[in-house]
């Protein structure tokens, strides 16, 4: 029990520092947001207004990704025995929803100023897109200490970083037109970035499906897992492993093993081995839920 309860306090502590970089973020994006879209209308720029209509998907983003941080601590019940640790994965997968919808709407907006260019002010966008760029990378390394084994946090780091790069092809195209009245690099440079939110969004959208189709959490062999119980020298056998995630920082599994037994043995053994499995489990590959179905003797069939 002090294993698991010390596991505990150390999820609960990471969580409470990942609600932390999200508020710190959303404050800055927020902040950030009003100045960028200002400055497109101004300057009349779609670089500018392309990266605030994703930072605007960041701000959603950022707000969905506080949601599920909250569902993924809500207590469990008899209605939802597990809690609602899984709303953190929807969540995610709602910001990669977001990433690529912003990317179909920068690719609209930049084929249509292609075909009719229109006069920017390149001092403008180059100033209001480097402060972007200071806020992105801020708000990036915030959310990056957190995002560690969490799908949800990863999303959130994937907008940031996306709009880090964006803010940089604003800046490209405000040097471009300031210099060398170069227009057509402004619409250019926000194909690029609806390219890379595409690419983040595809990416996030293909890890939260895979968490909630229940496939292998990331990192987790069930074959070095397998050998790994089959090591203790009183395990003989083991089979219907299993392993998928709760959470995405929360991994599960289910197995049979089948014990080598011989007279003397008693349930109270079988149980104590079960415990020393679970530790090894917890201690080396992180899993703390674990179902361990005991056997004295090989299954039929």
């Amino acid at each position: 029990m002090g294993a698991d309860h010390d596991h505990g306090g150390g999820i609960a502590r990471v969580r409470a520092g990942q609600d932390r970089a999200l508020w710190i973020a959303l404050a800055i994006n927020v902040a950030f947001l009003l100045i960028e879209a200002a400055g497109g209308v101004v300057f009349n720029s779609l670089a500018l207004l392309a990266d605030a209509v994703h930072m605007l998907t960041d701000v959603a983003g950022l707000t969905i990704a506080l949601i599920g941080q909250n569902l993924l601590t809500r207590p469990a019940t008899s209605r939802h025995t597990y809690g609602l640790q899984r709303g953190e994965v929807l969540a995610a997968q709602a910001n990669g929803l977001l990433l690529v919808g912003a990317a179909i709407w920068i690719f609209v907006e930049a084929v249509q100023r292609l075909g009719s260019p229109v006069e920017i002010r390149g001092g403008g966008v180059l100033v209001v897109a480097g402060l972007g760029l200071a806020a992105n990378v801020a708000s990036a390394l915030v959310v990056m200490r957190w995002r560690d084994r969490s799908v949800n946090l990863e999303g959130a780091f994937w907008h940031m970083a996306v709009d880090a790069a964006g803010s940089l092809g604003a800046m490209v195209a405000g040097f471009a037109v300031l210099v060398w009245n170069a227009a057509w690099v402004d619409p250019v440079a926000s194909i690029l970035i609806g390219f890379l939110a595409l690419w983040s969004g595809w990416r996030l959208l293909g890890e939260t499906t895979r968490i909630l189709l229940e496939g292998t959490p990331r990192g987790l062999d069930p074959e070095t897992v397998a050998q790994a119980l089959l090591a203790d020298e009183r395990v003989d056998d083991v089979h219907h492993l299993h392993l998928w995630n709760l959470a995405s920082d929360t991994p599960a599994m289910t197995v049979h093993v089948l014990l080598r037994t011989d007279d003397r043995t008693t349930m109270h053994d079988a149980q104590v081995q079960r415990e020393e499995l679970r530790s090894m489990l917890a201690a080396r590959f992180g899993i703390r839920h674990a179902t361990i179905e005991m056997e004295c003797h090989a299954c039929d069939g």
